[in-house]
């Protein structure tokens, strides 16, 4: 079971969520770079990668018998911050496409690098799988 918090009077976040309360088996997923199963770069973009990105965190999730939305927590690293804000109508697409409307508490960390030289996003996630799962 997840509840989004959202303190009163805050205005609503958007693409994000400010808190979530979750019950159920915890998975930790490792930071997700833009490759894939044979740890090769589909794409050298950022808006690539990053599609990548949340392709392996649902394949993860998937694998654990979980569902996007169980979701809860997300951390994304990236290397160039102005790519990032110039593409947000891209990267809102790329997301809800993979994601879908579903927001959990994100935190976005512009950081110098990678360890990947290839890489230019990371992002780690956090799930609660319900007890059924």
């Amino acid at each position: 079971m997840h509840k989004i918090i959202n303190p009163q009077g805050w205005k609503k976040a958007k693409g994000y969520s400010n808190g979530v309360v979750a019950t159920g088996s915890t998975l930790y997923i490792g930071g997700q770079i833009g490759w894939n199963k044979d740890q090769l770069f589909p794409a050298d973009d950022f808006i690539g990668q990053m599609e990548q990105c949340l392709k392996n965190i649902v394949e993860v999730i998937t694998a654990a018998g979980g569902q996007v939305a169980d979701l809860v927590r997300m951390t994304w690293y990236v290397t160039d911050k102005s790519e990032y804000i110039a593409n947000q109508s891209e990267i809102g697409e790329v997301y809800r496409k993979i994601i879908g409307r579903h927001f959990p508490a994100m935190t976005m960390v512009v950081v110098s690098e990678l360890v990947e030289d290839k890489a230019l996003i990371e992002i780690e996630a956090t799930a609660v799988l319900s007890e059924s799962t």
